[in-house]
């Protein structure tokens, strides 16, 4: 299914990033804000809030999905391992909480939280030119957005 450009402009989108390895997230997030702008969505209709690490996203994000005038909510961070399994309780925090707060707010809330075993594997997915995990969450909020959208107007 093809949407036209206008329905898009007209959305407002929120993205949620930790700024826990923010030096990743960071990337995640100019990569997901260059999509954006490359498929036409105004700056202003972005919000972006920050939060101090990716286990404090799920309420923010569920907070920010509750607001009528937000489309999709974006969650973006960087769990990269550590010598503990902090790791593996931060990354399936994250992940179970933006699954719940999705279902609770019956809205697209978007996982872009990457999870990875070194900075370079974090470095892989957040590059500028080529694989950005930030770019493919915003493309995903957009073509989420316009589907839940063509959904409520069949009902």
């Amino acid at each position: 299914m093809c949407y036209s450009w206008n329905v898009m402009k007209n959305k407002k989108y929120a993205v949620v990033a930790s700024r826990f390895n923010e030096f990743i997230t960071q990337r995640l997030l100019e990569g997901c804000l260059g999509e954006f702008a490359r498929r036409g969505v105004p700056s202003k209709n972005v919000q972006v809030v920050w939060v101090p690490g990716a286990f404090e996203i799920p309420v923010v994000a569920l907070k920010l999905a509750k607001q009528k005038s937000i489309a999709a909510v974006i969650c973006l961070g960087a769990v990269i391992r550590g010598e503990t399994i902090h790791f593996e309780l931060v990354a399936k925090g994250a992940a179970r909480g933006i699954t719940q707060a999705a279902l609770i707010a019956q809205k697209p809330i978007i996982f872009g939280v990457i999870a990875t075993d070194t900075v370079n594997q974090a470095y892989a997915r957040s590059e500028s030119k080529g694989d950005n995990k930030g770019k493919d969450a915003a493309a995903t909020a957009i073509e989420m957005a316009n589907i839940i959208e063509s959904i409520g107007k069949k009902v």
